[in-house]
């Protein structure tokens, strides 16, 4: 992978461009997907009375949207994406913010828990402290963030057409201490596979 020259809204528009095209495909590759470790790792941290106000950061079909709903919460999913956005209303029957990433407009310290399920990494390095401080923002005092990764060493860059960067837990864990977090927990997935065979970076913080 190389980092092209592309401006941020480039990057994010063909990343955008890119799901949008392969919306159906998408959505039969990872329906299936078990994500019931994350889901858990959010909710159990977080201090709130429930039903839980919870924003599904890069929500997709909204397979994970529905879930959190059939567990009495209240979700809202964001989606970049309008084909998965529609989708993702249809399926879960939660209401969806369609935004880009770098375009965020979010309610301030409005949710108890934010669900960043395999999202955050489109996020280019230059741009990420401003979307994590907006993350920080829109959740309420003590409130949770979950993310979960692709893992790497820094690189960055195109993957086919998608635009990805794939943090280390070092470099990830400073990123997040500098928006106002403080870490809770970090695990790798999938569970119970040695460390090489887990491709995924899971992590919970709580806002300062």
């Amino acid at each position: 992978m190389t980092t092209p020259p592309n401006p941020l809204d480039q990057i994010a528009a063909q990343t955008l461009a890119h799901y949008e095209h392969h919306a159906e495909e998408f959505w039969q590759g990872t329906r299936g997907h078990d994500v019931s470790q994350n889901i858990a790792a959010l909710l159990e941290h977080i201090e709130a009375t429930p039903p839980f106000e919870l924003l599904d950061f890069g929500c997709g079909p909204g397979r994970d949207l529905k879930t959190f709903k059939e567990l009495g919460h209240r979700p809202t999913g964001l989606e970049g994406s309008a084909r998965l956005a529609a989708m993702a209303r249809d399926y879960s029957g939660c209401p969806v913010l369609e935004q880009n990433f770098l375009e965020l407009d979010l309610p301030d310290a409005h949710f108890d828990g934010v669900f960043a399920n395999a999202a955050l990494f489109h996020v280019p390095s230059l741009a990420l402290p401003r979307v994590l401080g907006q993350l920080h923002a829109t959740l309420r005092p003590g409130g949770v963030l979950f993310s979960s990764n692709p893992r790497g060493d820094g690189q960055e860059g195109w993957n086919g057409e998608r635009y990805g960067v794939f943090h280390d837990w070092p470099a990830w864990r400073d990123y997040l201490l500098a928006a106002g977090f403080a870490e809770l927990t970090h695990y790798y997935r999938p569970a119970g596979l040695p460390l090489a065979q887990q491709p995924w970076l899971a992590s919970v913080w709580r806002k300062r």
